[in-house]
């Protein structure tokens, strides 16, 4: 029998040569070439590695469909309370004090009733039935806001508006000049009250009550940041507003300026006034700024003021209530 040579290839040779093949066929393909090879390699092994654990793959894909957290409400009750930035909007208004409708609240413009607030759509406001009372009542203080229908109906709760609502003031005001007269002619030193920020309803009735109690001679209001005139302010002010004029103004700042030309002392009240309340012995008429709680005074109407008078406090308590600050403040500047 004859012999046969052996092979000079083992089956690890073989698989040398092989591998020494691919790798010269990958080493004269190009960059791409070899991205596209490796990627294809790649999806072939994963796919082998899918489909020896498809029941595997199965039931963790179901457990993993069953461990998904459910839509958090809170969140979604947090975004529809941040919609209603509006003081008055609560699930419990009450409407006593508003009117809606075209032709009731007409009736209500020419009719000349106080009014706190406006709301409309912009079709309203540029409509030629509106828009001249809508503006005249704008430039003298009442707080007018454009608002979408579907807001509008947020507002009156799905009421028949036709575009349009108001609410009531428990009180008419007076232009800043009538204010400025009144208050000259019943004394020779006037103060007056100034309201920044002051957006709680029950302590601008509380502040209202303690200046007529101490003889101030009238309040100003900022048509914006601030509670109007409501019935709930009213009812805290104890009867104190039948006898307190009371002037909404658009811009404060500006009503500011036009006190000091008239000779007023513009005095704010903050907890980092240089001036203790207790050594201020000026006579001249003043007007006293009470800011909010949390923001206190703002900025630019700081620089408006004369003075920035501190009230001494000895606890450990670092502010008061403004309608409190402003009853202390009060007691200090007429019983001089």
């Amino acid at each position: 029998m004859k012999n046969t040579p052996k092979s000079n290839y083992s089956g690890k040779n073989r698989r040398n040569t092989k591998k020494n093949s691919n790798s010269n066929f990958y080493s004269k393909n190009s960059d791409s070439s070899k991205k596209n090879n490796r990627f294809l390699i790649n999806s072939a092994k994963n796919k082998s590695f899918n489909s020896t654990n498809d029941v595997d793959n199965d039931s963790s894909n179901v457990s993993s469909f069953k461990r998904r957290k459910p839509i958090n409400k809170s969140n979604l009750e947090v975004s529809n309370k941040a919609r209603n930035i509006y003081n008055d909007t609560s699930n419990q208004r009450n409407f006593d004090d508003w009117i809606w409708g075209k032709h009731s609240v007409f009736e209500a413009l020419i009719g000349n009733r106080a009014i706190n607030r406006i709301w409309c759509t912009s079709e309203i406001f540029s409509s030629e039935k509106f828009y001249i009372l809508l503006k005249d009542l704008k430039s003298k203080g009442v707080l007018i806001e454009e608002v979408s229908w579907n807001r509008l109906s947020q507002l009156t709760f799905g009421a028949s508006h036709q575009g349009i609502a108001l609410q009531i003031a428990c009180s008419k005001t007076i232009s800043l000049d009538e204010l400025i007269d009144f208050s000259k002619k019943n004394s020779a030193n006037p103060i007056i009250l100034a309201l920044d920020g002051i957006t709680d309803p029950h302590n601008v009735g509380a502040i209202i009550r303690s200046a007529e109690a101490f003889d101030c001679k009238g309040i100003i209001i900022p048509q914006r940041r601030s509670a109007g005139l409501t019935g709930t302010v009213a009812k805290v002010a104890a009867g104190a507003l039948e006898y307190l004029p009371v002037s909404r103004v658009v811009n404060l700042n500006k009503a500011l300026e036009k006190l000091k030309n008239h000779g007023f002392f513009v005095i704010g009240l903050s907890g980092d006034g240089q001036l203790s309340i207790r050594r201020f012995h000026e006579k001249n008429p003043l007007v006293v700024i009470v800011g909010s709680e949390d923001k206190g005074i703002s900025l630019l109407t700081q620089k408006k003021c004369d003075f920035l008078l501190r009230i001494p406090l000895k606890g450990k308590t670092s502010s008061l209530n403004a309608s409190v600050a402003a009853a202390i403040s009060l007691f200090h500047l007429t019983s001089k």
